[in-house]
């Protein structure tokens, strides 16, 4: 199972005084050390974090693939197809949320058209797209409908379940999306949202998956251990199982 390091927050604390530290790019070849599978970052409508900058140097300077989350924004996703990253994930967007809150609704009509056209545009690019959604029949029978590459399922539910029944519950759901989504519909299957050290270990025993895409909780363990170890740990707890 393949990890992609999520970036972001690390940039949250350079914008908290709108200088040059901490350096992405630095944070991007620590977490390579670690033993990171590819960078993730979100380029939000706010640019609360990234930037486009940080995309297009990361683009060149790093030596695993680069996967950038976007919104269908117009004016980002003709950036994107300038700048081609490996992977796009398209999420939904709230400017009041303080992170992603959920998956694609891809049964409103304007986000399916709207999706469509993003993901025509961005395979045409040579870009594999991903479409973040929830671990729903309905949701992977639209996105591949959609010619979708990959679906990252949303395992937030499952990171935020306070109980062991919670738990179970919410770990079922992901393993019957994710074996529906790999076996009966051939798409590649991502997950991410809200994992971290203590809850990755159930989701690192699915056969299903490809990729887990972790961000807050190896930013987090960095303050105190430095990227390149919070990396190294992570993998760690997923290569155990």
């Amino acid at each position: 199972m393949l990890l992609g390091v999520n970036i972001d927050h690390v940039a949250t604390v350079r914008e908290a005084r709108k200088g040059l530290e901490p350096d992405i790019m630095t944070a991007a070849v620590l977490a390579q050390l670690g033993g990171a599978d590819g960078i993730t970052v979100h380029l939000r409508q706010d640019r609360r974090h990234i930037n486009e900058a940080d995309v297009v140097s990361l683009k060149a300077g790093i030596k695993v693939p680069l996967n950038v989350e976007i919104s269908l924004s117009a004016e980002i996703l003709n950036f994107i197809l300038k700048v081609k990253p490996d992977k796009v994930c398209i999420v939904p967007e709230n400017k009041n949320e303080i992170t992603t809150e959920g998956g694609l609704n891809l049964a409103n009509k304007s986000v399916y058209q709207e999706t469509q056209k993003a993901v025509k545009k961005l395979q045409k690019g040579g870009i594999e797209v991903a479409l973040f959604i929830e671990p729903d029949h309905k949701m992977i029978d639209l996105a591949k409908k959609l010619d979708a590459d990959a679906v990252e399922l949303n395992t937030s539910s499952y990171a935020d379940a306070e109980n062991l029944d919670e738990i179970d519950r919410e770990f079922s759901r992901l393993k019957d999306a994710s074996e529906y989504a790999c076996i009966d519909k051939k798409l590649i299957v991502n997950m991410g949202h809200g994992l971290d050290y203590d809850n990755v270990f159930m989701i690192a025993t699915l056969d299903c998956v490809t990729e887990l895409n972790i961000g807050h909780a190896i930013v987090a363990k960095s303050v105190f251990s430095g990227i390149e170890t919070a990396v190294s740990m992570m993998m760690d707890a997923i290569d155990e199982y």
